[in-house]
């Protein structure tokens, strides 16, 4: 059998002079941790409340890896959200344990060590080497940066050692802490995504700089329709957005959806290789991530042209009016689902109103009928913060069954999609699809709409696309 081609051809490890030559000569590195202003004094208030939830048990949470893109290359890392939630740390292979102390925990990060000089793995691994992907920081710097006492991750199964104090651990992502931790991680995973629904201060700072980065980027996507029209389509303006989320934070926060025209209906057109034409609408569904990983989720539907044609208005407007009585069902002591249900309400009438509704407004909206979501299969909004779609394993009493309270940020997102085959619409309303989606925090007397910077009438819309293009 022929053995594999090997990497490293000249075997440098086993060149001596080499080996003694790149020991040596090397003055200091810059290594200093990637953290926000804040972010540590809101990382161990994040660290004290999960504190109160499991006293006297150890807990465990990974940071994971960056998956396998395809054969020895990987996608960019992006750390566990409840990680980096409790640490602010971004080192991969990390994990967070936090070691029961009387009514409190103290927190050690056992995080892998960069390889110096007189190691191999300084110039061998292409993965890690310091030669090869620039200097990291060190446990030192980490442990300054982040006020978390920081040891060797070869250490980490000594601090897990024994079924005492239980240990209770995120898993799946970590194949070292799977094999040292029992148990499925459920409880802990619950308790923290319930934990998060409530922002800080800084968390919604974050949240704020992410909405505002994402004005930016749709201000560049309705800019460069010109150039799309000549070339690149749906492409050119996915590109556009994202060159944009690059600069001004992490990247996007969620795979963007660029649907012009017949892909609008679609509800997750993430392909975005359509072309783009004068009369088209488009559906842009996109989020800035900054770099502390909060991310916007913001939609806007535009015309090209400048112009909605009279059907295009026409459903907007219907979406529009859902959208603005949705909105303002969002306020503390109100149910979760109420902006949904006043949402839903809105659209059923106004279908019914054309005509599209075999029953009654009032048969549709009953639990058996919902004749009207043939038009819009997808919810009405979500949890927002570190994740897009934050908080998802939280109980349903926590999430859908539950309470808005102040602090809570999420999104308002109706809409109506009409397919391009489909044959219970009249003809001139197929191939459209219209959604508005804002960013939103819950205030102690009703909510703040963080995206309000974007038009969001149809009016609005027009003017804004025109003065752009």
């Amino acid at each position: 059998m022929n053995r594999p081609a090997r990497r490293d051809p000249s075997k440098l490890t086993e060149a001596d002079g080499f080996r003694e030559f790149v020991a040596g000569g090397w003055g200091a590195a810059d290594r200093t941790p990637s953290v926000l202003d804040g972010q540590a004094a809101a990382a161990a208030e994040h660290r004290a409340r999960l504190s109160h939830e499991f006293a006297g048990q150890r807990i465990a949470v990974a940071a994971g890896r960056a998956p396998v893109r395809a054969n020895d290359t990987d996608f960019d890392f992006r750390p566990d959200s409840d990680f980096v939630w409790l640490t602010g740390c971004r080192a991969e292979g990390s994990v967070l344990v936090m070691h029961p102390s009387g009514d409190r925990h103290d927190a050690v990060l056992y995080l892998r060590a960069p390889a110096g000089p007189s190691e191999a793995d300084f110039f061998a691994s292409a993965r890690d080497g310091e030669l090869w992907i620039g200097a990291v920081p060190g446990l030192a710097e980490w442990e300054q940066a982040l006020g978390i006492t920081c040891r060797p991750i070869e250490e980490l199964p000594n601090a897990l050692r024994g079924n005492y104090p239980p240990v209770l651990a995120t898993r799946g992502i970590e194949p070292l802490l799977d094999a040292l931790v029992l148990g499925d991680g459920a409880e802990l995973r619950q308790v923290l995504a319930e934990l998060r629904r409530i922002k800080d201060d800084w968390e919604i700072g974050q949240l704020q700089a992410a909405v505002d980065a994402t004005n930016l980027a749709f201000a560049d996507v309705a800019r460069a329709i010109p150039e799309a029209l000549r070339h690149g389509g749906e492409r050119w303006l996915q590109g556009t957005f994202d060159r944009r989320a690059r600069t001004e934070g992490n990247g996007v926060g969620y795979a963007s959806i660029v649907a012009a025209g017949p892909h609008a209906p679609v509800l997750h057109w993430v392909r975005n290789d359509g072309a783009l034409t004068e009369d088209a609408a488009v559906l842009l569904d996109a989020g800035v991530e900054m770099n502390s990983f909060y991310t916007a989720d913001v939609t806007r539907t535009f015309p090209v042209s400048g112009t909605f044609s009279e059907a295009q208005r026409k459903v907007y407007e219907l979406v529009h009016e859902a959208h603005v009585a949705a909105m303002a069902e969002v306020k503390p002591g109100a149910e979760y689902r109420a902006f949904q249900r006043k949402a839903m309400e809105v659209l059923a009438t106004g279908l019914h109103d054309w005509g599209l509704l075999p029953v009654s407004v009032a048969e549709s909206l009953e639990a058996k009928g919902q004749q009207h979501r043939r038009y819009i299969v997808c919810g009405v909004g979500h949890f927002l913060g570190i994740d897009v779609h934050d908080c998802a394993r939280s109980s349903a009493e926590a999430y859908h069954d539950g309470k808005l309270e102040a602090g809570m940020a999420l999104t308002v997102e109706p809409g109506l999609y009409f397919h391009p085959n489909d044959l219970t619409v009249p003809e001139e309303l197929r191939g459209i699809g219209v959604r508005i989606e804002d960013d939103l925090v819950v205030t102690g007397t009703g909510n703040r709409v963080l995206s309000d910077g974007l038009p969001i009438t149809a009016n609005g819309i027009e003017d804004w696309v025109s003065g752009l293009r």
